[in-house]
């Protein structure tokens, strides 16, 4: 609260501090865009060409500006940033951003400029000084300005061929490092826990007895999971991604596929809470016969088949040794 307190606001600015804060704004752009560059260059390299032509636009703006400001107000620009003014536009963090799909960095770079450009017009409209609304306007040009670099950049850099080659890749990189671990792990804790599940559910008919089992199961097996999928492959020569990401995508949905079955034993009808659990198991198989089809081109039928296969011997063992 202090902190917001301290900030000024942008009417207080005077009109050396906005072109100053103009200046750091446009250094803080160039280096997000060659961030961008560094992070897509491995897997997508003509985007990568783009955001380095995108940081050099914001050089070549930045240094206008300190011309500008060497011009009207001398060589010693005050240090003001986004972050020291109310209301003015703010940046995501690089790092929440490395997880977004190309597209969505794509549209995140044009939301940058188009935020620029918005924020300096309605400044412009609000302020009655007339160099201070001159000044605000240059600066709304040169964001629209940098919109149509990138858009000619773009075109340069990124035919259709180099589009969807890229979008091959990401798809790719998609379906290795989250898709395959998340499947793996679904029909793991969907599959496996239904034994210890029922055989404790036909055996005890004990609805509490039965969730706790089915909770220690689901967690356990997705911990286990999650261990065995990150430590397995460093993703560096495979190309399968981050070790980490793998291991969460395997390891939540283990989990979440032996509580789907779990849960409705929270309810203290043992049949009604079976019959659910039951319920639950058909539709879980069937979402991961749907998952094998949508994103790994497997026949619905041959997975449906497989599945269901795998699951019906798996839940008749478990309710068989129960009820035995």
């Amino acid at each position: 609260m202090r902190f917001l307190m301290q900030r000024r606001r942008f009417d207080d600015l005077s009109e050396q501090e906005v072109l100053a804060l103009a200046i750091s704004s446009e250094e803080d752009d160039g280096r997000i865009y060659r961030s961008y560059a560094e992070r897509l260059r491995a897997d997508y390299p003509d985007t990568a060409k783009v955001f380095d032509g995108m940081a050099k636009e914001e050089d070549g703006h930045r240094a206008s500006l300190i011309e500008l400001h060497q011009k009207r107000f001398g060589e010693v620009i005050p240090l003001i940033r986004r972050e020291h003014v109310a209301g003015f536009y703010a940046r995501k963090p690089v790092w929440l951003v490395e997880n977004l799909s190309l597209e969505r960095i794509r549209a995140e770079a044009e939301a940058m400029e188009r935020d620029a450009e918005r924020f300096y017009l309605a400044a412009a409209q609000r302020t009655t000084d007339a160099g201070t609304r001159k000044l605000l306007g240059f600066l709304a040009a040169a964001e629209a300005g940098h919109q149509k670099a990138a858009e000619g950049l773009e075109q340069a850099n990124l035919d259709e061929a180099a589009r969807e080659s890229e979008a091959d890749s990401e798809k790719r990189q998609f379906l290795l490092t989250w898709v395959q671990p998340g499947l793996a792990g679904l029909m793991d804790g969907s599959v496996s826990t239904l034994a210890p599940i029922f055989a404790t559910a036909f055996a005890t008919q004990n609805t509490w007895t039965t969730f706790l089992v089915g909770l220690a199961a689901s967690v356990g097996a997705g911990i286990s999971m999650g261990f065995t999928e990150a430590a397995s492959d460093d993703g560096q020569l495979s190309g399968r991604g981050s070790p980490v990401k793998r291991g969460i995508a395997s390891g939540v949905m283990t989990t979440l596929g032996g509580l789907g079955h779990a849960l409705p034993y929270l309810i203290p009808h043992f049949w009604t809470a079976t019959i659910i659990a039951c319920v639950v198991v058909f539709v879980e198989l069937w979402a991961i016969a749907w998952i094998q089809n949508k994103f790994m081109d497997t026949p619905f039928l041959r997975a449906a088949f497989q599945v269901v296969l795998g699951g019906a011997l798996v839940f008749g063992a478990g309710a068989l040794i129960g009820a035995g």
